[in-house]
């Protein structure tokens, strides 16, 4: 298009004034067969014990293990593993169990904590807010409202960093929670499969609710930057598979998902930027990949966790054109080196001829991942990605 303005917002920024960490990752994303492979970890839960094993304290973990710099910028105000409430719930504790007490946390569920320990372990929740229409409109339904004035503000006061960064060349990511984590942890895992089936008018109404909270905050963005990445926060799937069925997603979930991402599109300063739609569920996701490939065009999906039978090799080849980030299994890392140098031998090379891949531990690095262990595994990860 002629005169286009090559700003980050209204064009994409010229190759040589992007930051070189959103370079690296549009190569990814482009899927250049070849390119060096983007450096980065999904996280840690290892770093107190590495204090131990000697990791130095004043060296920043990006100096440490050689990461690139951040290539995308997330535009936030639509939660990610709960709802992103105004106001939230009262964070109390409502009951003493001796060594345990259960809070109320800043979501409305009922969580079983260790007294005075509230993190390094998985919770037990054990009560949800939303039970029937009741609760659902007392309680919750009026904390989504996009019109809130706190709301609002916190939008607006994000807008100035989107803006620079944008103007930077950084990949602009509207990160969110996908319907089914949305229902879940307004319901609970277990009590919303039932619900599906007893009360799908109150499902609807949820996912209209979470529908038109996400449109409306996404068009305000909108009105300042150009999208490139909507990411949805998903965790559909467990060991063997989705939690629910496709005809079941493609009844509750996916027909919402469609008219977002297709207003989205609409909206979009630059109307020829590609829009990349990436998911994130744990579990064993092959059987969803379908799904979303073919009702939202899914461009990119994470972590593929490799003790749920995920192997990114082989969805690397069944899905050409699928960009994959994870798929390095955690258990591995505390294992032998050799064990180490075995799996990182069998992923990297053929998918870096392929492109479309980011090497990153499947779930965040484990507590009992020796650092000697982590370093060599990163060597070996610079080494064969480049």
């Amino acid at each position: 298009m002629k005169n286009k303005i090559l700003d980050g917002i209204h064009g994409l920024l010229p190759e040589e004034k992007t930051v070189p960490g959103a370079k690296k990752l549009r190569a990814t994303y482009n899927m250049i067969p070849g390119a060096p492979l983007l450096r980065r970890e999904f996280g840690f839960y290892c770093l107190e014990r590495w204090k131990e094993q000697g990791m130095p304290q004043d060296v920043p973990l990006e100096n440490l293990f050689s990461y690139d710099p951040q290539g995308n910028r997330g535009l936030g105000q639509l939660g990610w593993c709960e709802a992103q409430f105004f106001p939230i719930f009262e964070d109390k504790v409502i009951e003493d169990r001796g060594e345990c007490e259960v809070v109320q946390d800043y979501a409305g569920r009922h969580v079983l904590f260790f007294k005075g320990r509230r993190s390094g372990y998985m919770p037990e929740y054990i009560d949800h807010p939303v039970k029937d229409w009741k609760t659902w409109e007392q309680n919750v339904k009026w904390r989504l409202n996009p019109g809130t004035p706190e709301r609002i503000k916190a939008i607006a006061d994000s807008i100035p960093k989107a803006i620079g960064a944008a103007k930077e060349g950084y990949i602009i990511t509207q990160n969110l929670i996908g319907g089914f984590m949305f229902l879940r942890s307004l319901i609970g895992p277990g009590e919303l499969l039932f619900m599906f089936y007893d009360t799908p008018d109150l499902i609807h109404d949820c996912m209209k609710t979470w529908f038109n909270l996400a449109d409306s905050v996404i068009a305000r963005h909108q009105k300042h930057v150009t999208i490139d990445e909507i990411y949805f926060a998903e965790d559909i799937c467990y060991n063997h598979g989705p939690l629910v069925s496709p005809d079941m997603m493609k009844e509750f979930l996916t027909p919402y998902y469609q008219q977002l991402v297709s207003n989205l599109k609409k909206r979009q300063i630059d109307n020829e930027r590609h829009l990349y739609v990436q998911i994130d569920t744990d579990g064993f996701a092959d059987p969803v990949i379908p799904v979303y490939t073919e009702k939202i065009r899914m461009d990119v999906m994470s972590p593929f966790e490799v003790a749920s039978g995920c192997d990114v090799v082989r969805t690397g080849r069944e899905y050409p054109n699928l960009v994959m980030s994870g798929g390095m299994d955690k258990r591995i890392l505390a294992k032998s080196k050799k064990d180490i140098d075995e799996m990182v031998e069998r992923i990297i090379p053929p998918l870096r001829e392929r492109g479309g891949y980011i090497p990153t531990i499947d779930h965040g690095v484990p507590e009992e991942t020796p650092y000697e262990n982590y370093l060599h595994y990163r060597k070996r990860c610079i080494e064969l990605g480049g």
